[in-house]
């Protein structure tokens, strides 16, 4: 459930170059959003940057986000901006804890559409337990940024258990994915595209860390790699896994989870959904003996409830995903050549 949270009264109703001049309106777009809905005891003492420590390994990702529509089915560039970060953490093993948020925001940007997206901020950090702590707002002239472009940073934690590493990933591992292909960039495209299908396609966008740190806690050091399929899709990051371990992987076409309309939505417009940007799904190279058991924890866990093992760690072909078909058909999969569907993440 979304927050609600009433705009405030102000005085301009649209974004202009003043915002970002550093100067008194900057300060009064950011008192009235930023730090009046972010407030913690970090981000007010409103230094140029945070003072964070801690006791133990942490780990650090950056991300910058450009999706067009920035509203969509399921979300809007503000959680996406967050659940990004939160999860390329996650596949390092770590908790997030902390966050950087700055904006890029275009000249005649509407403080409604600015609002909604802070709120959605809002509810998406509180969701995954991190606090934003610093960040940066600047304004470019009207035509030269989209509407709004959004950069986070995260840090947090590892967690004591994990191993995650490609020089884990052996011959006989299992690949396994936490739920269902292609949702977050069907979604987009049909907004996009104005296309509208028999059942709703909604993004996928979510936090992952929960997940992580649940299998982490009961399997610790069998799981060897995690990755999470966005930009490029599955097919993308399994051939860079390839690549990079130097094995090869097979996969089996029927085990793919893809959700009717998905797949009927794919089908109609060209697309493999192995190539489709996902955003709330991971890929995690298991060991063998605990893929089941991995598969059954995620289950039973709210985002995994359509979790597969989806292929295997092999020597044969070394450094290329083949496809088996279900019909015996074999095919290789690379990685995407071009940009199949633009300004999704």
């Amino acid at each position: 459930m979304q927050l609600q949270c009433p705009m405030p009264q102000l005085d301009f109703e649209v974004i202009t170059l003043g915002h970002g001049s550093g100067g008194l309106l900057t300060n009064r777009l950011l008192d009235a959003g930023v730090f009046s809905l972010f407030h913690n005891d970090q981000l007010d003492q409103r230094h140029d940057g945070a003072l964070l420590s801690f006791p133990g390994p942490v780990a650090f990702s950056t991300d910058s986000f450009v999706v067009s529509p920035v509203f969509f089915p399921g979300g809007n560039i503000g959680d996406l901006a967050v659940h990004g970060t939160v999860n390329d953490l996650a596949m390092c093993g770590a908790r997030p804890q902390y966050m950087s948020l700055s904006f890029i925001l275009e000249e005649g940007l509407s403080m409604q559409e600015f609002w909604d997206i802070l709120v959605s901020i809002k509810f998406a950090s509180e969701q995954a337990g991190v606090q934003i702590v610093t960040g940066d707002t600047k304004v470019v002239e009207r035509g030269k940024g989209d509407k709004i472009f959004i950069n986070t940073t995260g840090i947090g934690p590892i967690h004591p258990r994990a191993a995650i590493a490609m020089d884990r990933v052996a011959v006989g591992d299992k690949v396994i994915v936490s739920g269902e292909l292609a949702n977050h960039g069907i979604a987009i495209m049909s907004v996009r595209e104005g296309l509208t299908f028999e059942t709703d396609i909604v993004s996928d966008t979510r936090p992952l860390h929960q997940l992580v740190q649940t299998l982490l806690d009961t399997f610790g050091g069998a799981i060897h790699l995690l990755r999470d399929p966005t930009r490029g899709g599955v097919a993308t990051v399994l051939s860079e896994v390839a690549r990079d371990s130097g094995n090869g992987i097979s996969l089996q076409q029927g085990a793919l989870p893809v959700a009717d309309g998905v797949a009927g939505a794919c089908e109609l417009l060209g697309l493999d959904p192995l190539y489709v940007a996902n955003e709330g799904i991971f890929l995690a190279i298991v060991a063998p003996e605990e893929a089941e058991a991995i598969v059954a924890t995620l289950r039973g866990i709210p985002g995994g409830e359509a979790a597969a093992i989806i292929g295997e760690i092999v020597a044969e072909h070394p450094r290329q995903v083949v496809m088996r078909s279900q019909i015996g058909g074999r095919r290789v999969v690379n990685m995407l050549a071009g940009e199949q569907l633009p300004r999704i993440c």
